[in-house]
């Protein structure tokens, strides 16, 4: 299995802490967050990842070469416009297919999120549906939920202030759950990516479940997870590895 960390986004909401550096690179006790997912990978049998960066680029490649890549193969895609989520997937696409192997599922992992999430249950949930993607969600609070239907299919999108659901089809039931940053990808999505320049990987997959691909959920309520968006948020990571560092 491969993976591709999202890390080339500007970190906005961590500032001070990456106005001299990339979120990648902001640490927590001691480790950057592109060093906790790239071990994380690696306990998975994980070995082949590319990391897409545009904000202190540099920085990034100089960090990875600094550590031999953690003993890892890590490509870079480098990006002078940022492309978001769904644009650095599709110009990162030839990593995923460099030898011919369009059938096997991988990872995308956002850097700026720790979890427990099981990646193997994760594979193993996507290939039993036989999904185009498979999202880890959580039912938690958030600004921004996706629905799914009976069967944990996506059909729609809910957004605070915005008065009526986004329904991209019907369904007798909705569900809504915040998505958790880590999905499981089939090579099948790279073509269907007709978006251009930067887009989200989110309004793909709206999109494709609009027009009957299955994009389903891996429901994480079990899973210990965190977004590490804002300095206050990477101090409270912080204190739960000091605490628990045997169960994360």
């Amino acid at each position: 299995m491969r993976a591709m960390i999202l890390a080339a986004g500007l970190g906005t909401r961590l500032r001070p802490l990456t106005d001299d550096r990339p979120k990648a690179l902001v640490e927590v006790n001691g480790k950057t967050l592109l060093e906790i997912t790239l071990r994380r990978l690696a306990t998975f049998g994980i070995h082949d990842v590319i990391v897409n960066v545009h904000h202190f680029a540099d920085l990034v490649i100089e960090f990875l070469q600094r550590n031999q890549s953690f003993g890892m193969r890590v490509e870079v895609s480098r990006e002078d416009l940022l492309l978001d989520t769904g644009g650095g997937l599709k110009k990162a696409a030839w990593f995923f297919l460099e030898n011919g192997d369009k059938e096997k599922p991988f990872l995308l992992h956002n850097v700026d999120v720790i979890s427990t999430i099981d990646f193997s249950q994760m594979l193993q949930s996507h290939e039993e549906s036989g999904a185009l993607a498979t999202i880890a969600v959580k039912d938690r609070p958030s600004s921004r939920y996706l629905l799914f239907d009976e069967k944990n299919q996506l059909c729609g999108r809910r957004t605070a202030g915005i008065a009526n659901d986004e329904r991209i089809r019907p369904s007798e039931e909705t569900h809504a759950y915040a998505f958790c940053g880590i999905h499981v990808v089939s090579p099948r999505l790279l073509p269907m990516l007709d978006e251009k320049e930067a887009f989200s990987i989110i309004a793909s997959y709206l999109r494709l479940a609009g027009q009957g691909q299955v994009i389903s959920a891996f429901r994480a309520d079990g899973y210990y997870w965190r977004d590490l968006g804002t300095p206050a948020r990477v101090k409270a990571v912080a204190e739960d590895l000091a605490t628990q560092a045997g169960s994360l």
